[in-house]
């Protein structure tokens, strides 16, 4: 009995695995099938997927690659702080690294400048007129105004210099880069749903008749939702296929200004970009054909 009972497991469990590739594989006939009848339709559709995919994907690497470029052309500039003439250089380093967000100090004392100038300039036996200087780097480019106020309110501080203007331009840039990036991952996201959506609704009336027969026969809902939303993710992935190449232009050209600005660049941001894509393709589009038949199948 026991043999008998270990032996009907076993078939019954083949018989599961068995039916379960059945039902996959009509699925994905059913799937093909879809995507045939669609026809010349499937090119509209897959390119204008592509579009947007493409589109996104170009924004998203170039919003990282300005992103990169800003923080570290942050490093680079500095804040040149020049002390009083009677104020005490240790005391103000001290007090200038206390301050939160400063990286390093470049200390130049006042005698050292002035032999270094006299090797340039030829000038006669004069006093000293130049003060001790601190160049001062922050670690976030985003940090150095707030860090200049700090600096300027040091007793031994008598005036304070940076590229103002071209610190503001590197945030600003940066912002709206960031801030593009969000927006047109919106409006392809939309799109991509709508157009999908669209397409599937197309589908569905042309099968309708087919669907009906199907659930009057008691067929599955999933069995007659899975090949359309199959059919989506589908036109997602070929579109992402498709974007992928440009992107990977794109990136060529990005790796150039990496170099021409000495830029660190990370092997791993042009793969977690077309993740990206493939990502918002499939599962976008897999989810507009979810909506769509919901809302007119109603099942």
């Amino acid at each position: 009995m026991n043999n008998d009972s270990i032996n009907s497991n076993k078939r019954s469990k083949a018989s599961i695995i068995v039916t379960d590739i059945i039902i996959f594989y009509r699925v994905l006939m059913e799937t093909i099938k879809g995507i045939t009848q669609a026809g010349m339709m499937n090119i509209f559709i897959i390119g204008t997927m592509a579009a947007i995919l493409t589109i996104f994907g170009c924004i998203f690497r170039t919003s990282i690659a300005l992103g990169s470029v800003v923080k570290e052309l942050g490093k680079v500039l500095e804040i040149s702080v020049y002390l009083k003439p009677d104020a005490n250089l240790k005391d103000a380093v001290f007090e200038v690294r206390n301050i939160p967000s400063v990286d390093r100090i470049n200390v130049i004392p006042k005698q050292k400048a002035w032999t270094n100038f006299r090797k340039t300039v030829d000038l006669p036996n004069i006093e000293n007129p130049l003060p001790d200087t601190l160049h001062v780097r922050v670690k976030s480019q985003k940090d150095i105004k707030q860090v200049a106020k700090s600096i300027e309110g040091l007793k031994e501080v008598e005036d304070v210099k940076y590229a103002h203007e071209l610190a503001e331009k590197m945030r600003e840039v940066s912002d709206i880069s960031h801030t593009a990036t969000i927006i047109i991952l919106i409006v392809s996201g939309f799109l991509t749903m709508f157009i999908i959506n669209n397409t599937i609704q197309i589908v569905i009336a042309s099968k309708r008749k087919e669907i009906e027969i199907m659930r009057l026969m008691g067929v599955s809902d999933w069995y007659i939702r899975m090949p359309l939303v199959l059919q989506g993710a589908f036109y997602g992935l070929s579109g992402t296929l498709i974007a992928i190449i440009p992107v990977l232009i794109l990136q060529r050209y990005i790796d150039k200004t990496y170099e021409f600005f000495a830029v660190p660049q990370n092997p791993m941001t042009i793969n977690v970009v077309i993740a990206t894509i493939l990502f918002m393709g499939v599962v976008f589009c897999a989810c507009g054909s979810f909506v769509s038949i919901k809302k007119h199948l109603n099942i």
